[in-house]
């Protein structure tokens, strides 16, 4: 798994999601912003996150685990079974 870099910021958090709330945007390919990495923490329960490019890699992530979303690499989502997790946006701090 990857690490967010250490020069990297919290800048923006989401709500927290469930399996029944997860926006249909983050259950198929997407992108995070030129600049914006994320880390997707699961609370409860067990998340799928899929990693698109350069080739697929698939990921459980859970209580134990979170994942960490590169700059603009499509990624996606899918709860495996009942979930709670959120996703935290960072970027290097502006000087």
């Amino acid at each position: 798994m990857k690490a967010l870099p250490e020069d990297v910021r919290p800048y923006k958090r989401t709500p927290i999601f469930t399996e029944a709330t997860v926006p249909p945007g983050l259950l198929k390919q997407h992108t995070t912003k030129e600049g914006a990495w994320a880390k997707i923490v699961v609370l409860e329960g067990r998340l799928l996150y899929r990693i698109l490019v350069p080739e697929v890699s698939e990921i459980l992530l859970t209580p134990d685990q979170y994942g960490v979303v590169e700059p603009q690499v499509p990624h996606e989502v899918s709860p495996d079974g009942p979930v709670r997790f959120f996703v935290e946006f960072c970027r290097v701090p502006r000087e």
